[in-house]
């Protein structure tokens, strides 16, 4: 047996352990009142990174706290830059989890628990290769850093200061992201590109207070119906994005890529059950994976106003609000498009009511090489790690701090996938599944080795 895959398989019982004990934190970015558990998440990375060897700290931000670590032993050799974050999505709605969200629970092959895949599970994973570089080699052939953030489920906006003031610390000849999934079961992968972001939320108001739906209907505007007939003139039939403007910059998928897509073991059938939808939907004149991938969309991501509790309340309500997506493709600007999306929205808002935009975070879409050595030694590491070697994907997610690091460090992202397409990232029950935990930990040890060659 490979002396990598023997040292993950001596201590991964204890590893799976201290997996389970970061997941207990309930490490929520968006809610102020989890800011302790957020700053004791840090220092448990902290103290994780000091474990292996590495020079490590916390650092305070005008938000969440940043975790850096180094380990710079070997001069000469390349130096790698591991990204990851500590942060986790909100677990809602609590009702729909089988166990609760910070109670890491095995279910089969799988751990489930909030931030399990996205991004706990990945990232401390690529801390135990490291830690397994060192036991195996008895010291690392690269010079490693490692930085954990705690705002990327919010944007990340402390990150991209720092990265700024703190880019000659920093430099690396690349970076690595797990952050993404692999294909499917046992089809490791490689992504080469990732969607853009804008998410506005559209708050529609109308009277100071509900009224009675029976004594004031059709006399006043109802904010809820204008939100809705809003959202609606936002989207055309069969999937297309209604904004004026919104696809005048949207690259062309090339021949050679869909010709690619089209070779991929995709199961629409069993995608379409994975959801639990009736079929699959899109726009028109794409596959599910390239719609998935390469064209840009608009979802409303949450919809309230007025009653919403149990049996009936007739009332007018006072407000209405929408928080809405718009996954963007290369060559879009998120600046562009929102400025296009606030122009429309306030141009179709009936004067019977008042309209507020916020814009809450956006993210650049993302091509990065497929050539170079970098790719080169991660192609051979997932090899060794996954028994096969990976295939070449894009991704429907967004990452903001990929286009920050080529902008400041000015190098690409090498971006790894150990979790699964249907992992329930961002919903309930998110789960890993272990035996790809244990595999991304020899695939980074490789890759160690990989790079030093």
């Amino acid at each position: 047996m490979d002396k990598l895959r023997e040292h993950v398989e001596r201590n991964k019982d204890r590893w799976l352990e201290e997996l389970i004990e970061l997941l207990k934190i309930p490490s929520i970015s968006n809610d102020a009142e989890r800011a302790g558990d957020m700053s004791r998440c840090a220092g448990r990375v902290q103290e994780m990174l000091s474990e292996i060897g590495m020079e490590a700290e916390v650092v305070p931000t005008g938000g969440h706290p940043i975790v850096y670590g180094e380990r710079l032993k070997a001069p000469g050799r390349p130096t790698v830059l591991v990204y990851g974050h500590y942060d986790v999505q909100p677990p809602d709605p609590l009702d729909q989890w089988r166990h609760g969200p910070f109670e890491p629970t095995m279910e089969g092959e799988y751990l489930v628990a909030r931030g399990s895949s996205d991004d706990k599970g990945q990232f401390h994973a690529l801390l135990k290769g490291i830690e397994t570089a060192i036991a195996v080699g008895g010291e690392l052939p690269v010079n490693v850093k490692v930085l954990i953030e705690g705002e990327e489920e919010i944007g990340s906006p402390s990150l991209q200061p720092f990265i700024h003031e703190q880019r000659k610390r920093l430099a690396c000849d690349a970076v690595l992201i797990a952050d993404c999934s692999q294909f499917g079961i046992d089809m490791p992968a490689i992504t080469y590109g990732l969607k853009g972001l804008v998410y506005l939320e559209l708050i529609v108001r109308g009277p100071g207070k509900d009224l009675h739906s029976g004594s004031y209907g059709g006399s006043v505007a109802n904010p809820a119906n204008v939100l809705a007939r809003m959202i609606a003139a936002c989207q055309e039939p069969f999937g297309k994005v209604g904004i004026p403007g919104f696809y005048d910059d949207v690259r062309p998928l090339e021949a050679w890529e869909r010709e690619e897509f089209a070779r991929l073991p995709f199961d629409e059938e069993a995608f379409v059950k994975e959801t639990g939808s009736p079929r699959a939907f899109g726009e028109e004149g794409y596959t599910t994976l390239e719609r998935k991938w390469a064209r840009p969309t608009f979802d409303v991501n949450g919809l309230v106003g007025g009653f919403t509790g149990k049996g009936a309340k007739t009332v007018l309500p006072a407000e209405a609000r929408a928080k809405i997506s718009m996954r963007l493709v290369p060559d879009q600007d998120p600046v562009k498009i929102s400025r296009q999306a606030r122009s429309f929205l306030e141009e179709i808002a009936p004067d019977t009511v008042q309209i507020e935009i916020l814009d809450h975070h956006g993210a650049r879409p993302v091509i990065v090489s497929r050539e170079g050595k970098a790719v080169k030694a991660a192609v051979a590491a997932i090899e060794r790690g996954f028994g096969r070697p990976p295939l070449f994907i894009r991704e429907g997610g967004s990452i903001p701090v990929v286009n920050t690091f080529g902008e400041e460090l000015g190098t690409d992202c090498l971006l790894l996938g150990l979790g699964l397409p249907d992992d329930n990232t961002h919903s309930p029950n998110e789960r890993f599944r272990i035996v790809d935990y244990y595999r991304g930990m020899v695939a980074m040890a490789a890759l160690l080795e990989e790079l030093a060659r």
